[in-house]
């Protein structure tokens, strides 16, 4: 009992003393920092920036650098300073005040060698910034044009082939979006908007990986419209509905829709039949 009450004795004063030696070395760094920050001397703080950079303590670098910023405009360290706190912004998680900022670098310093990099992080702070797909996907629309419009400039950039990387991404984000969306009017039952947005998206996305699914959605959307629509329309809708199916097996023969689809089909049939024989009995 005694060794085991030692035991914990020595783990709590090796514990307590951790955090003295801890709290000792952060009031250092903190006076340090302040003693730099201090300096009237902007070399003093642009090299100290550069450590705190390369020790990836992004705030520091950027406290620092902001505060020589109007100093060094119009000098060669201004050109550095810019762009690392860009770079700053991109490492701490603002990416749309790094997208402003790399965007603002490669304005003013056009003829600089890091010209190239600024504008390729310019979309890609952009697009990393962007949202989850069932998201507002404005932001990922101008990052995919900020980089069409990259490798459009600099197509044999080290940067060309992320930047294609991104383009594919967002496609897929955007493709993903549009069949989401679709979809939700059709689960929400609204379903002639289901159609017209199936239809967009069809036009909009015709290689999709979703258009199997899209074609067997079309088919869904049409028959329970057809089901809900007044007497005087249904006639034409189930007929539409059989149009639907019937792309939908011309264009995926083994789908695994298809049996799903095929109730949809045998119903409007005949439902379809019964109408058209009504209307001839009629006339």
């Amino acid at each position: 009992m005694q060794a085991f009450e030692r035991f914990n004795i020595a783990k709590y004063n090796t514990l307590r003393y951790l955090i003295i030696l801890l709290a000792f070395v952060s009031a250092s760094c903190v006076t340090q920092f302040r003693r730099v920050q201090r300096s009237e001397d902007w070399r003093v703080k642009y090299e100290a920036g550069l450590e705190y950079y390369n020790k990836k303590d992004y705030y520091h670098t950027a406290l620092l650098f902001e505060d020589i910023r109007p100093v060094v405009r119009g000098l060669p360290e201004g050109e550095k300073v810019e762009f690392y706190l860009a770079y700053c912004q991109y490492n701490e998680k603002t990416y749309l005040l790094a997208s402003s900022q790399f965007k603002s670098f490669y304005e003013t310093y056009g003829r600089s060698t890091l010209y190239e990099e600024a504008k390729f992080m310019y979309a890609y702070s952009l697009y990393v910034g962007s949202p989850r797909y069932n998201l507002d996907q404005r932001s990922s629309l101008e990052a995919m044009e900020a980089m069409q419009a990259f490798v459009n400039q600099h197509p044999d950039s080290k940067f060309a082939e992320q930047a294609l990387d991104v383009i594919k991404t967002v496609q897929l984000r955007l493709e993903q979006k549009g069949f989401e969306n679709a979809k939700q009017y059709l689960r929400i039952g609204m379903y002639k908007a289901a159609l017209v947005s199936l239809d967009h998206f069809r036009r909009e996305f015709p290689d999709s990986r979703f258009a199997e699914e899209a074609a067997f959605c079309r088919v869904e959307a049409q028959f329970k419209l057809a089901e809900r629509s007044l007497p005087n329309l249904q006639k034409q809708r189930y007929k539409e509905v059989l149009d639907l199916y019937k792309e939908l097996v011309d264009s995926f023969p083994n789908s695994n829709f298809l049996r799903d689809a095929e109730k949809f089909y045998t119903l409007s049939t005949e439902r379809y039949n019964k109408l058209k024989n009504n209307n001839q009995s009629n006339s």
